[in-house]
């Protein structure tokens, strides 16, 4: 069994800050030096935009966006929201495209976990909680997956909402979808689940998911080992 350490970075974590975390990490891993290695904190508030964003999927109102090389179109990140880099090594069988299926199944678990039947949708990434027509309601969007992959080593991740203002997704189509809606934990369950409540549950679906024994690792120990 791999080891998988666990990197509780806090809240309003800047986005610039974790990018250049993950890529100082990365070249770590790709050398060897660290074992399979995720991050996982709440974000300041940030629109980041992926590869395949279109530019009328972009805020109109001169709203900034952080362009990143991951795949994907754009999001957003921000208070209430999870959000994890797993920085892994890829191995055997694991395919970028069955590493996305991984972490969309982590994601599944934890919304399992606390009562909501997430699904995927077929041609769309992240996962989902189904909509019903007859009701005039869409599938609604509780997580999402970005990632990319250098060297058979990934970065960036996955992001869930738990308990943040959808009001941040009004300024872009998110992901680029633009005929579902985004959700939450909390508003699909009708109670307040934060991150913190949240977070272990993620750890465990993740370590799970990965057949990796996870361990917290404090921030400030990161470039000791």
């Amino acid at each position: 069994m791999s080891d998988l350490a666990i990197v509780r970075l806090g809240v309003d974590f800047p986005y610039e800050q974790a990018w250049d975390l993950q890529r100082r990490l990365h070249a770590r891993r790709v050398a060897g030096e660290i074992p399979d290695t995720c991050l996982l904190l709440e974000h300041a508030p940030v629109y980041t935009a992926g590869k395949r964003t279109a530019p009328g999927e972009r805020p109109t109102d001169g709203t900034p966006v952080i362009d990143v090389d991951r795949g994907g179109r754009i999001t957003w990140h921000g208070p209430g929201q999870l959000v994890g880099y797993p920085i892994v090594k890829l191995g055997g069988p694991l395919d970028v495209a069955s590493y996305v299926r991984l972490l969309e199944e982590t994601l599944l678990g934890v919304c399992a976990d606390f009562g909501v039947p997430a699904v995927q949708v077929p041609g769309r990434s992240g996962v989902w909680v189904a909509g019903d027509p007859s009701h005039g309601l869409p599938d609604r969007r509780v997580g999402a997956v970005g990632i990319r992959v250098s060297r058979g080593v990934t970065m960036h991740g996955f992001s869930l909402d738990c308990a943040n203002d959808p009001s941040w997704y009004n300024r872009i189509v998110p992901c680029g979808i633009s005929d579902a809606g985004v959700s939450s934990l909390s508003a699909e369950t009708g109670r307040r689940i934060v991150v913190d409540e949240v977070t272990p549950y993620a750890e465990k679906r993740l370590a799970e998911a990965l057949g990796a024994r996870a361990f917290e690792l404090f921030e400030e120990d990161l470039f000791r080992r």
